[in-house]
């Protein structure tokens, strides 16, 4: 099976659970992405302008005489659904077609959805407001946050469009569609890391999120309403705010998204399930949990020109190979905490994000 995204590391480690032999072209090569690998290319998806061709050639190298399977695309297509297409003449997609990412991730479009499915949505423009004041301004397709600032004094531009922002705890739904209909796995709660440059940057999640059940109803019926109008498949993700009884629906990530690990259980390939349901079948075992997980993203707080080799904790994932070279403001691995409730295992993590920067913090640029 063909994996291509940012990072593979978590798709290729459930495809393995799966049963599947995975191939990977990411962007990282991270040591734990090569353990599980079959085999591995470098595609830096988050290149811009990205060559096409240079992907294409790579996925084909990658590939070679092997009979593949099919391709599941991670992150990295939110604004590229004509590479999706190419890669979709070529191999088997599994997941949702150019069509549904290009429905999805272009800003105007979305909202229509949204008003159609007569779901609340931030208001949205690709005019700068009037009044710029309590307004974004994010860039098309972007993700993990890195792409979203204050409106400021941005200009109109191709690759930027303004959303009015609005208040909420950001809650997260894990959805797993075979075209027709949808499954919500579960919730999670995320949570941002500021830095200076990017107020918004990802952080981390924790899952169960606290959601009162008539809000799970309400999130679970809007999902579905959007799921009418546009066929979703395979693993999902929808980014809502909620507010005491309010929400608003802010994207539909039409792929396996940042929560992946946190819903990845004993004895269940959520890497499997997404394979399934893409053709159609609807799973008759779907994952349990009995206890909370959280995840979080460490990011190098100063340069560090070489990696150490290192006796890197169990509950780390992401590990860069020994020698690697990592810029400030990069994510240096990721860190997962198990506790009983959704708020000790969110403390945990972070003491666990605040040790490996200890670990490696210090490390000379």
């Amino acid at each position: 099976m063909l994996i291509v995204g940012v990072s593979g590391r978590a798709l290729a480690a459930s495809a393995r659970r799966g049963g599947f032999a995975p191939l990977v072209a990411d962007a990282f090569g991270d040591a734990d992405t090569l353990a599980v690998a079959e085999s591995h290319v470098h595609a830096d998806l988050m290149e811009r302008p990205l060559d096409a061709d240079k992907v294409i050639a790579a996925l084909t190298a990658l590939v070679g005489a092997r009979d593949c399977e099919g391709v599941v695309c991670g992150s990295g297509f939110e604004d590229r659904a004509d590479l999706v297409a190419r890669i979709g003449e070529r191999w088997r997609l599994i997941g949702n077609s150019a069509e549904t990412i290009r429905r999805l991730k272009e800003p105007l479009t979305f909202a229509a959805i949204c008003r159609v499915a007569e779901v609340p949505h931030p208001a949205t423009s690709i005019m700068p407001p009037t009044d710029r004041t309590g307004w974004l301004v994010k860039r098309r397709g972007g993700a993990g946050g890195l792409h979203v600032r204050p409106a400021g004094d941005a200009e109109a531009d191709e690759g930027v469009y303004f959303q009015r922002r609005v208040e909420g705890e950001p809650v997260s739904a894990l959805l797993l569609g075979n075209g027709r209909h949808v499954l919500v796995l579960g919730f999670s709660r995320q949570w941002a890391a500021p830095s200076r440059r990017h107020p918004y940057r990802y952080g981390g999640a924790v899952r169960p999120a606290t959601v009162a059940n008539d809000m799970k109803e309400k999130i679970i019926d809007a999902v579905g309403r959007i799921a009418t109008l546009v066929p979703l498949k395979g693993l999902n993700s929808a980014d809502f705010l909620v507010d005491g009884e309010t929400y608003h629906l802010l994207e539909i990530n039409p792929r396996p998204g940042a929560t992946f690990d946190l819903f990845e259980s004993d004895g269940t390939s959520l890497f499997a399930l997404h394979v399934e349901s893409c053709a159609g079948s609807w799973p008759t075992v779907l994952p349990k949990f009995n206890d909370a997980m959280a995840g979080a993203i460490v990011y190098a707080e100063r340069g560090i020109s070489s990696v150490p080799a290192l006796d890197w904790p169990e509950w780390t994932a992401d590990r860069p190979r020994a020698g690697s070279s990592i810029k400030p403001g990069q994510p240096l691995c990721s860190v997962f905490a198990r506790a009983p409730s959704a708020g000790s295992a969110k403390e945990l993590v972070e003491r666990r994000v605040a040790k490996i920067q200890e670990m490696l913090g210090g490390q000379p640029s």
